[in-house]
C-alpha cells in the first residue's frame, strides 16, 4: 500500500487488516512470537486472581494467552468474529468505548492494542475505567527503537500488519502514572531479528542473557500495573472545648453582646 503526497500510510480496510494480522500470527515470524508471549504472559497471570479477566484485541488464537489465567472467568473484547468453539466470554466492542460496567474487572490483557488502535490513550482510560479497585493490566508493545520497530518504519502497510506506530514503554509508564497506576513489574523480551523461517538455535539462551546483559536491544516490552485505590482519610467531629470553670463558676468572657429589650 502506497503512502499518499503528504507521506502518511492511507488506512485500510479494518477487516482486511485484521486478516492480514492473523495470518501475520501464523507466519514462523508470528508463532515464534506469540510463543514467547505465551510464556510471558503466563508468568504474569500467576499472581492475579479474582473473578473476571479480560483480554482487549485478539492476537493469535482466541484463548492462547489466557489459558493459564486463574481468575474465575475470562473474556475477549474484539471488533471480530470469535470461534464458537472458544471457551471465552467473547464481547463485541470498541477498544476506546468498551461496553462493560465501571469497576467490574479484575485483571485486564492488552497484546498489542494499543499499537493497533487510533487513540491508545483513551482506551487506558477505559482501562482504568472498567477495572475494580486494585485491578491490574499487562500491556505488550513492541519497542520503537529497535529491529522491529525498523522493520515497521520501512513496511509500507506497518509492521505487523495494521500496526497504527509502536509506542515506547516510557510512554506507556507516562500515560499509567496520569492515570492512577503503579508499575509493579517490567520486562524487556524479543532479541531476535524480525525475520527469518523458524526460531534460531538457542533463542531461549539468548532471551535469557539478553534480557539481564542487554535489554536496550530488546525488540519489545512487557508491563505489569495495578490501579491504585486511595484511602480517604476519616472525618472526625470537632468538638467544642468545655468552658473554663474558676472557682466552680464558669470563667466570664470579654465579649460584648448586645441584648434586644
Amino acid at each position: 500500500m502506497r503512502r499518499n503526497h503528504l507521506g502518511q500510510r492511507p488506512t485500510p480496510n479494518g477487516l482486511f487488516m485484521q486478516q492480514e494480522l492473523r495470518q501475520w500470527v501464523q507466519s514462523p515470524v508470528g508463532q515464534r512470537v506469540f510463543a514467547l508471549e505465551r510464556k510471558l504472559v503466563n508468568e504474569a497471570l500467576q499472581r492475579v486472581f479474582g473473578w473476571q479477566i479480560l483480554q482487549i484485541g485478539q492476537w493469535g488464537d482466541a484463548e492462547g494467552l489466557l489459558t493459564e489465567a486463574r481468575t474465575q472467568r475470562r473474556g475477549l473484547v474484539t471488533s471480530g468474529i470469535v470461534s464458537p468453539d472458544s471457551s471465552l466470554l467473547a464481547i463485541r466492542s470498541r477498544a476506546d468505548q468498551l461496553a462493560i460496567a465501571s469497576d467490574s474487572v479484575d485483571a485486564v490483557l492488552l497484546p498489542h492494542t494499543l499499537e493497533h488502535e487510533p487513540d491508545p490513550h483513551e482506551v487506558l482510560r477505559e482501562v482504568e475505567r472498567i477495572l475494580s479497585g486494585d485491578g491490574q493490566v499487562i500491556v505488550l508493545g513492541f519497542r520503537p527503537f529497535s529491529g522491529w520497530g525498523a522493520r515497521h518504519i520501512l513496511a509500507r502497510d506497518g509492521y505487523p500488519p495494521g500496526t497504527e506506530r509502536l509506542i515506547s514503554e516510557w510512554r506507556i509508564r507516562d500515560w499509567l502514572k496520569l492515570l492512577g497506576f503503579e508499575v509493579t513489574d517490567a520486562r524487556r523480551y524479543l532479541f531476535t531479528w524480525p525475520w527469518g523461517s523458524a526460531a534460531p538455535r538457542g533463542q531461549r539462551f539468548f532471551e535469557t542473557l539478553g534480557e539481564r546483559a542487554w535489554p536496550l536491544f530488546a525488540g519489545a516490552y512487557l508491563i505489569k500495573a495495578h490501579k491504585r485505590v486511595y484511602a480517604l482519610p476519616p472525618i472526625r467531629p470537632r468538638w467544642r472545648a468545655r468552658p473554663k470553670v474558676v472557682g466552680g463558676l464558669i470563667k466570664p468572657t470579654t465579649r460584648i453582646v448586645d441584648r434586644q429589650r
